[in-house]
């Protein structure tokens, strides 16, 4: 199942066209808060420019994109942590989400109203990020007072782990601070996951920007002090102009992208990144059937890539023939790389790196 991205915004940001623009699925965006009320979950393609010319190469078949999905979860407003808006139901969404893409809105436009009146995306993403630790406190507090009843009838490690580690987050949630900025060891991690905090979840901020700020870059100068103190990416992507490249084959694309002065969509950023800080990367298969991509966690063993071709492997993994994408590509493919010794043969303990080429010898 693929990892979710939840997009995340104040109503009129420009969550839906984002999401629309992305998924190619049409939503409602009336000019209006709470216009969405059902979370839309689309699955998207993560671009990667590697596969093609490796296709091209082994004469596949066909090209297998790796995937994440996209949840375009409603508009909040402040006090959605005590139910304002539609808060709770929009807060659950987000708690199943893996991680959070924050809309932020620079851009002008007297037609399209601001739940706050005014344009300021650093007021924008404070609010949010009060609503999202004021029900993480919430979550805790009452997860406290449940572990303390637990220890009466007997204490274990991982209790105590627990209990230490959900003080640690009370405090600092009180202190205003995001928990994915804090350091948190393996046992902290792994007992904190289960309750799926939104302030521990990876973010990123999308900056919604006009065209001409997109250009001139004068959409750094509303959003200073954000990018002065903020631990989280920031990608600025003109939405509107997104949702124009939407519609354009590739051609008429990468004509308006050049006048625009960009080398890539926006969106294209946007997913890359999204895939990202999700700690992803992708290892590669290529051969006259498919040349397809693969997704698994940054530090995952190459036993691991195997199991995720499929189950079995993982259990009966011998070893990884493993090729760097480009010295396939510079090589004329397997037997030139075969030749030249740039092809490793690699056991259990090996770590996977983005853009490995693999073949998995495993058992029967």
């Amino acid at each position: 199942m693929p990892l979710q991205i939840g997009i995340v915004g104040l109503p009129n940001v420009g969550k839906s066209t984002l999401f629309s623009a992305i998924t190619k699925k049409a939503v409602d965006c009336a000019n209006f808060p709470f216009c969405t009320i059902d979370p839309n979950v689309g699955v998207v393609e993560v671009p990667d420019e590697r596969l093609e010319p490796l296709a091209k190469m082994s004469k596949s078949g066909r090209i297998v994109p790796t995937v994440i999905e996209f949840v375009d979860i409603a508009g909040l407003v402040k006090g959605a942590s005590e139910g304002q808006g539609l808060g709770n139901k929009f807060l659950a969404n987000i708690r199943e989400c893996d991680a959070i893409a924050q809309v932020l809105r620079a851009f002008d436009d007297e037609n399209v109203i601001h739940v706050d009146g005014t344009i300021n995306p650093e007021r924008d993403a404070e609010t949010i990020g009060i609503e999202l630790a004021l029900a993480d406190m919430e979550t805790v507090g009452k997860r406290i007072k449940s572990v303390a009843s637990q220890m009466k009838s007997g204490r274990t490690k991982e209790l105590e782990i627990l209990q230490a580690a959900l003080e640690k987050a009370q405090a600092e949630l009180e202190k205003g601070t995001q928990l994915r900025d804090l350091e948190w060891n393996e046992d902290e991690a792994k007992e904190l996951k289960q309750l799926q905090l939104m302030t521990l979840k990876p973010m990123l901020y999308v900056v919604n920007v006009s065209e001409s700020q997109i250009q001139d870059g004068s959409w750094k100068e509303r959003i200073g002090k954000l990018a002065a103190t903020a631990t989280c990416r920031i990608i600025p992507v003109c939405v509107k102009m997104e949702a124009e490249l939407a519609s354009m084959n590739p051609e008429e694309k990468k004509e308006y992208l050049e006048a625009m002065g960009q080398t890539e969509s926006g969106l294209d950023k946007v997913i890359k990144e999204a895939y990202d800080v999700l700690g992803l990367i992708t290892f590669l298969t290529t051969g006259e059937m498919e040349t397809r991509a693969w997704t698994v966690k940054k530090g995952a063993k190459a036993p691991q890539a195997a199991g995720v071709i499929h189950t079995d492997f993982e259990k009966t993994f011998i070893r990884a023939e493993i090729t760097n994408w480009k010295d396939l590509l510079d090589n004329g493919g397997e037997i030139g790389c075969r030749e030249k010794g740039l092809t490793r043969i690699e056991g259990k303990d090996y770590v996977m790196k983005d853009g490995d080429a693999c073949f998995f010898r495993v058992g029967a």
